[in-house]
Formats: structure tokens, sequence, C-alpha cells
């Protein structure tokens, strides 16, 4: 209730139609000398702080996915053969078919790495429709990965139409609707095995979403327990403001 009535009772709300505007108003807000040593940030100050910590986070996640190795190199979202096609997988491997599966796994992950370059905008869009109550609400919400949980609401399904058709042409790109079909040829041959043909794209988009933003989190939980992080004096104020609400 004490950051709602803190809402309340500011005035001067502002509303950022793009980055630009956003990193001009965080730097007009700092050059005025509205921002000293101590006393809490203003409603305004809090929407600024967040929206540039979000900004950075966002834009360095779906960057960094976005390159060689990406997800590939990354093993808390290297992207894997389907659930359904573990074991078949393991059965291909016992045969002596590591290349084959081998090439399947690293032709899914380049397919994410060519669609995460495609969030940056979607992100970029969510942070300027955010208001002043979900900024405050999300930097004091408590939960360390609230403004992760904020963007899964708003931009997962705009997420999931733009990756589809990307993943779709990369698949066929990179090779890896080669190298399924082989793999499900060759195990669909084995005797007494079950067929199997799941929807790689579909399967791939949201994999892609989930690294996406697990990595998301990361920065955001970086940035809310790592005060070196916080490499400028607005997001000092604003998220020294949130540790000292947190211990009140």
């Amino acid at each position: 209730m004490k950051h709602l009535k803190f809402i309340a009772a500011a005035t001067g709300i502002l509303i950022l139609s793009s980055c630009d505007t956003l990193n001009q108003a965080a730097q007009q807000v700092i050059t005025q000398g509205t921002i000293p040593g101590t006393g809490n940030p203003t409603a305004t100050e809090i929407a600024l702080g967040l929206k540039q910590a979000l900004e950075n986070g966002t834009s360095y996640s779906s960057e960094r996915l976005s390159t060689q190795n990406g997800f590939l190199g990354n093993a808390a979202i290297k992207i894997l053969f389907p659930p359904e096609a573990q074991k078949a997988e393991r059965t291909l491997r016992s045969l002596g078919f590591n290349s084959l599966c081998d090439n399947v796994v690293t032709s899914l992950n380049r397919a994410a790495e060519d669609a995460a370059r495609e969030a940056k905008p979607i992100f970029i869009n969510a942070i300027k429709q955010m208001t002043i109550a979900d900024a405050s609400n999300i930097l004091l919400s408590g939960q360390t990965d609230a403004a992760t949980q904020y963007f899964k609401r708003v931009t997962n399904s705009q997420l999931s139409d733009k990756f589809r058709p990307v993943i779709q042409n990369s698949l066929g790109k990179v090779g890896a609707t080669k190298y399924w079909g082989d793999v499900v040829t060759r195990y669909n041959q084995i005797p007494l095995t079950t067929d199997i043909n799941p929807d790689l794209t579909g399967y791939v988009t949201q994999m892609a979403i989930n690294g996406l933003f697990h990595e998301i989190a990361q920065e955001e939980l970086k940035i809310r327990q790592n005060i070196s992080a916080r490499n400028s004096t607005l997001l000092q104020r604003v998220f020294g403001y949130a540790d000292r609400y947190k211990g009140q």
C-alpha cells in the first residue's frame, strides 16, 4: 500500500514514446539536479530507472543469444531433442548415429539463435507501454523476477508469432529439416518402435522463448542483487530505494 499511495501523490507523469526519449529524459532528471544523494525517488524517476534497467537487460540478452553458440554454448538453455524423441536419440546413438544426432542438436540451436535477434524490438515496445504503476509494482513487488513475469504476460504471444516463421525458415537453412527427417526415417525403420514426428518448429519456438526469458531473469536478478551492476546514478538511486523498501 505504501508505494500505491506514493504513486497517487506523485505528479508529472511521463509518457515515453521512444527509447531515445527515455534516455534523454533520464539524463535530464540527472542534469537538473533532481537526484540527491538521499531521499526517495519520485514516481517518474522510478519509471525511468526501471525502464532503463529493462532496456539494458533485454537488449543485452537478445543480442547475446543471437550470436553463434548463444544457445548451443549455454548449458542452461541449450535445446536438446524434443522429450518425445529422446528415446529415439538414445537408441540411434547406441547404434552409432552420434554424428546425425549431434547435427540435429546443433541445427535446432542455430535456428533459435537466428530468432533471438527478433526479440529486441518486441521488448522495447513493451517497455514503452509500461505505466508508472506497472514500474512501481515491478520494482517493489518483492519478487526477484517480477519484470520477467511482466514480459511473459505481455510479450509471449508476440514472440511466438515473430519467432515461428524465422525458426521455420532457419531450420531449413541450417539443415535441421533434413537431419531431423533422417533421424525420423532411421528410427521409424527400427522394429518394435513407436513412430515419432513431433512439431519441430513449434518445439524450437517455445524453447527459444523459454531460453530468452531465462536470460532476462538472470539479468534482472543481477541488477536487483548486485550493486555494481547499477551503472548509472539513476539506477543506483531507484534500486537503492527498492533495497530500503524491502528492508522495511
